[in-house]
């Protein structure tokens, strides 16, 4: 089963080296980072989760690309991705290099899960359009993609604009690693036809899957895509073989699993130890 794992909040009380390579020493297929790079102290959107504060825990993410570039030297086998990356507060020229390199030292294991952001405040203050998010993250990818395969690229949008360039090194993964929408937007899977490999959602039930993987596959066939190009990757769930198993059968190529935050390495191995028991056997 392609089962991985997600990190902990705070995410810097367990070295990324460690936990990706006992991770991988069970038999976890991937591991994930995400990011909040700086969040308001004063703020007026509510939590997807529940409507209400945003937790304490939300400021106190790691880099994602440092902790998994951490984590590309101490493993060979498990693959790598970002559960997500806020595209909207990047640079896209800056974060296609990160991407390349990472994917490329790590021997082409980088999986680049995205999201366009809920939090208005902190998208505004890295410089994001929030209320036109998805049309600036639509430019960044293309922006992405232009740099990644071709030797000279130059770009001409409403939010990049640049001459010719050279970038590299390119990723290992040809054309470029697998960009896989995060959220539940209402044309997300539209997008994921569009412009991606894969849709990474969280709060979504086996039936919404197994709905969606067939909206997939038929949206896929009308432009030419072959559907099993189109991966759905659902996160953050409990470590549960039954809830795992749901989510497969509906059509899911891969479950993220959580673990709980716990104060050391030691107590994060032994989680790590029940949660393969739970989901891998």
């Amino acid at each position: 089963m392609s089962v991985g794992v997600s990190t902990p909040l705070p995410a810097y009380t367990v070295d990324p080296a460690f936990m990706a390579k006992k991770a991988e020493e069970l038999g976890f297929e991937s591991i994930w980072y995400a990011e909040h790079p700086a969040v308001p102290v004063e703020s007026d959107s509510p939590f997807p989760a529940t409507g209400g504060e945003i937790p304490w825990t939300y400021s106190h993410f790691t880099d994602p690309y440092i902790a998994l570039a951490r984590a590309s030297g101490a493993t060979s086998t498990i693959k790598l991705g970002t559960g997500i990356t806020l595209v909207p507060e990047r640079n896209p020229l800056l974060l296609a290099k990160e991407i390349a390199t990472l994917d490329r030292f790590s021997g082409g294991r980088f999986l680049f899960g995205i999201g366009t952001g809920w939090l208005r405040e902190e998208t505004e203050i890295f410089g994001g359009d929030f209320e036109h998010r998805w049309t600036q993250t639509r430019e960044a990818l293309e922006v992405m993609k232009e740099l990644w395969t071709k030797d000279e690229a130059e770009y001409h949008g409403k939010y990049f604009n640049f001459p010719p360039v050279k970038s590299y090194p390119k990723p290992t993964q040809q054309p470029h690693p697998p960009i896989i929408i995060g959220g539940m937007a209402r044309n997300v899977l539209r997008r994921i036809v569009s412009h991606a490999d894969g849709w990474l959602p969280n709060r979504v039930t086996p039936a919404e899957v197994e709905d969606s993987r067939r909206r997939l596959d038929a949206m896929a066939a009308e432009v030419g895509r072959d559907p099993k190009s189109i991966t759905i990757s659902v996160y953050g769930q409990p470590a549960d073989g039954d809830v795992v198993r749901s989510y497969l059968n509906a059509g899911a190529d891969r479950v993220v699993v959580r673990p709980d935050h716990v104060a050391n390495e030691y107590e994060m191995g032994k989680q790590l130890e029940r949660m393969a028991e739970a989901v891998l056997r």
